[in-house]
């Protein structure tokens, strides 16, 4: 009887994590599912990491009773490998050769300072001048009655922006810093009242390099709708209220992925139609690795953080939030070198990411 009692439990667990494995490989790649048609499928990508821990539960678990059986995760992971390395790749990291430009990409958040910090402007300055960027590209670039523009004008000889403006009123900018001219600048446009992308052309050496840099529509969650996801992550909400909660961020996140997956198209189709140039595409998706925004930006580009990046990467710092939603990417004229999500600077809720490209 004891025997075939364990028999059962060991079929029981084996068969959930059989089901575990297969709702991950299956989540891992919703990035194909188009959030318009199917928004709440497309938004799963954020479950991803759930499936992951839960594997490696299952996989501890077989190791310490019965190891044979720890085939199955291992088989689980193998199996999700793909969407495994987009969303924490571990890459042998060489240094970059001489040369190669080392690009920059923060959403700065207005340049207004953290609970944590009195000084965003002087932090954020001394960070881009201490980076030894050859060409930086930032998100919400708006100054404000702060000084910083002028700060960085110092550093860098080239800089222009491209601003969105509502009823009159600027409510983002994408800057552009640089060390090489800047030849042509255009917003590439589509749909947003705050969020918007633009393309900027630099001179470097004898080559016309296109910079594309991004702020994808973000998903308007509130700071109280943060807290109380917050709190549903930490059980600390009752099953019914957890429920309803869901629901409603499961909407919300599910009409800014329906908003987003245009605005990917758009700046995919200005992609393709100038692909006779070296790109250089960047900024802040709102959205995490495992997403339509993502694959179609790196349709066509390499990912520098997926080729030459080593963990998660988690880009955005605010707890609760375990996502990368910051890239860079280029295209086959450049070879990428230790992209970088650096988590030393927390002045605003987005740490910056960093990579050298070197021209081929």
């Amino acid at each position: 009887m004891i025997r075939q009692l364990k028999a059962f439990t060991v079929n029981m667990i084996a068969g959930a994590n059989v089901a575990t494995g297969i709702v991950m490989l299956l989540v891992g790649f919703t990035d194909y599912a188009y959030p318009p048609d199917h928004p709440y499928i497309a938004t799963a990508g954020l479950l991803f990491p759930l499936f992951l821990v839960l594997n490696l539960g299952f996989l501890v678990f077989w190791l310490l009773f019965k190891r044979r059986m720890a085939l199955i995760p291992v088989l689980a992971y193998a199996a999700a490998f793909v969407p495994i390395r987009v969303y924490m790749p571990i890459n042998h990291r060489p240094e970059p050769p001489e040369g190669a430009l080392k690009v920059l990409s923060y959403n700065v958040r207005g340049y207004a300072s953290t609970p944590a910090h009195g000084n965003a402007v002087g932090e954020i300055f001394d960070y881009i001048r201490q980076s030894g960027a050859d060409i930086v590209c930032l998100q919400e670039d708006l100054p404000g009655g702060r000084d910083i523009r002028a700060r960085l004008d110092s550093i860098y000889p080239h800089s222009d922006t491209v601003s969105i403006v509502k009823n009159g009123a600027k409510t983002n900018a994408l800057g552009v810093y640089t060390r090489f001219p800047i030849v042509h600048k255009e917003r590439i446009w589509y749909e947003s009242d705050n969020n918007g992308s633009a393309a900027f052309y630099l001179k470097v050496g004898r080559d016309t390099v296109l910079v594309v840099n991004n702020h994808f529509e973000s998903t308007h969650l509130s700071p109280d709708e943060r807290k109380r996801y917050k709190d549903i992550l930490k059980g600390e909400v009752g099953k019914d209220t957890a429920r309803k909660e869901s629901k409603k961020l499961l909407h919300k996140l599910g009409e800014a992925a329906k908003k987003r997956a245009p605005q990917a198209d758009t700046v995919y189709n200005y992609l393709k139609k100038h692909s006779r140039y070296p790109i250089i595409l960047c900024g802040d998706f709102n959205d995490n690795p495992i997403s339509y925004t993502r694959r179609m930006m790196a349709k066509d580009l390499t990912d520098c953080y997926v080729a030459t990046g080593r963990g998660i990467g988690l880009s955005y710092n605010q707890k609760g939030f375990f996502v990368r939603i910051d890239n860079i990417m280029c295209s086959e004229h450049f070879k990428p070198y230790k992209c970088t999500v650096d988590s030393k600077i927390s002045a605003s809720d987005h740490y910056p990411i960093y990579c050298w490209l070197k021209m081929q």
